[in-house]
């Protein structure tokens, strides 16, 4: 888009283009070039609504339109696409964007936007810890209350505008009657009305970073012109930034040498080998014992008293610690199976060989039972035949009374 086109671009269209630049810088990193450019088109927004003496100072949200209240947001998307712009003198880009955020901060009050506590707090230079932490949780919860707010609205549009489209096919539409406009101007000034809130409360955080940032970068404008580092160069930095990684990357190796780490499951043994630190041929043996949770001045050292191994064993989790990792237990599993299999294929291997070599040996038993079945057969016999030459009383005639 050239200059000339942004000229004739009404402030509706140029403050809706303006807008997608700057979504699309909140939720991805977008081109330097991008950024420079909406901030132009945000600037040429302000011009433009200057011209047309659309707010006025007297005024209170009450008066101002529906269609005017989305370009009270203009300073503060301005604020947040100047503060992602990437130059060398920084505390410029941060003075720039704190101001248009005092600004759009300053006209929400007058507008009586800002909740009387944010009010009470910027009045105040300082206050308790406990104050600053409860205004910080009251901001919390209206930010996330105008987020749930925006988001119904959204969803009901949603679902309007499903609803309009069926009945638009299930009912013919007459003539005249396509362009029939949806009475939602409420819907919509409640939408404007809580980007507005949602927007106080990023805002209130943002001017406090960026007073710190500008505190910082001061400081280290002050000591470098005290030092006399006035022609502080990028190259000077680039070199210090280097000298910098060489040593952390030297330490870092001097380390493997100097002071081993165990692994402790094989996860990280894995990442050790990957990242240079071990090698595959090394062997690892996990001794996975139960981790103690303690103060880091006790965890780790001898524990000599009673109080002290109390100590170290607080805050201890609620369930039971492994005792091996996952890959010594399938190799566990995996040796007790092809134990099984072994002992399972000798007791087969076993019951064969003993079956053929067995076989002799039954045959000669049943021969041995045959041999005494036939003997007793026979003994029987002569028995039988004993008794029919002998009958009963045979023996002991004299003693009959009447023989």
């Amino acid at each position: 888009m050239g200059g000339l086109a942004m000229e004739e671009l009404p402030l509706s269209a140029l403050f809706e283009q303006a807008r997608k630049i700057h979504l699309a810088a909140s939720e991805s990193g977008t081109d330097q070039d991008v950024v420079k450019k909406g901030c132009e088109m945000f600037q040429k927004c302000e011009d433009m609504i200057g011209k047309l003496g659309l707010f006025s100072s007297n005024e209170t949200k009450e008066d101002i339109s529906t269609n005017n209240l989305k370009y009270l947001l203009v300073p503060y998307y301005l604020a947040e696409l100047t503060e992602k712009i990437i130059q060398e003198d920084r505390i410029q880009i941060v003075k720039a964007s704190y101001a248009k955020l005092k600004e759009f901060f300053s006209f929400c009050e007058a507008m009586e936007l800002v909740p009387d506590e944010e009010l009470e707090a910027s009045s105040r230079s300082s206050g308790a810890p406990a104050d600053r932490r409860a205004l910080k949780i009251a901001r919390f919860k209206r930010q996330k209350a105008a987020e749930a707010k925006l988001l119904e609205i959204k969803e009901r549009k949603e679902r309007r505008g499903r609803s309009t489209k069926a009945a638009a096919l299930s009912t013919p539409v007459e003539s005249g009657e396509d362009d029939i406009p949806d009475d939602d101007s409420e819907e919509e000034r409640e939408a404007w009305l809580s980007s507005i809130n949602l927007a106080i409360c990023k805002a209130i955080d943002l001017l406090e970073m960026l007073k710190r940032e500008e505190e910082m970068l001061s400081a280290i404008k002050e000591r470098q012109l005290k030092d006399g580092e006035d022609g502080f160069s990028r190259d000077a930095l680039d070199d210090r930034t280097k000298k910098a990684e060489t040593w952390h990357r030297d330490a870092a190796a001097r380390i493997q040498y100097s002071k081993p780490a165990q692994p402790i499951t094989c996860a990280t043994f894995a990442q050790d080998v990957l990242e240079g630190r071990a090698s595959v041929s090394q062997g690892h043996d996990h001794k996975n014992q139960p981790l103690i949770f303690g103060p880091a001045s006790i965890v780790g050292g001898p524990l000599s008293t009673e109080r002290e191994r109390m100590i170290a064993q607080v805050f201890q989790p609620s369930h039971r610690m492994p005792t091996m990792c996952i890959e010594d237990a399938g190799l566990t599993e995996m040796n007790i199976m092809n134990d099984w299999q072994e002992q399972t294929k000798k007791a087969i291997e076993e019951a064969t060989t003993s079956w053929y070599n067995d076989k002799p040996l039954r045959r000669k038993e049943d021969e041995e039972d045959d041999d005494e079945d036939v003997e007793a057969v026979m003994k029987a016999r002569a028995f039988d035949d004993w008794k029919d030459d002998n009958p009963r009383g045979a023996g002991n005639k004299k003693l009959t009374p009447c023989g």
